[in-house]
């Protein structure tokens, strides 16, 4: 089992800025690959961005390329994702996700998630 808890979520202006974090409890955190999901108020869940067990590979949403960075720290458990230049369009639910293999946009290929944090950008 790997326990996932997400943070660092909030209430920040357009073009501002946030850094999520996500620890991971359990099972070897090191092995897992990690994804982040954002679940936009009234649409489906969507892929943002997933980073390998190494960090030596990271995946992005066109949506977020060049604006967002995931990034890992295996000897903190944990997983962050620095947000720039944030838009409204970005407000969700923001979900860290673990799965072994390689990354996956798909959130069926992803065995844990944790609960989630708010991120809400004000025009």
């Amino acid at each position: 089992q790997v326990q996932l808890v997400e943070s660092g979520g909030g209430l920040v202006q357009a073009g501002g800025s946030l850094r999520l974090s996500c620890i991971a409890s359990g099972r070897a955190f090191s092995g897992w690959t990690m994804g982040w999901f954002r679940l936009p108020p009234g649409k489906k869940r969507e892929f943002v961005a997933a980073i390998t067990w190494s960090g030596g590979s990271t995946f992005y949403s066109n949506s977020v390329k060049d604006l967002f960075t995931i990034s890992r720290d295996n000897a903190k458990n944990t997983v962050y994702l620095q947000m720039n230049t944030l838009k409204p369009e970005d407000t969700a639910v923001y979900s860290c996700a673990a799965k072994s293999g390689g990354y996956s946009v798909w959130e069926s290929s992803y065995n844990y998630w944790g609960q989630g944090t708010q991120v809400t950008v004000s025009s």
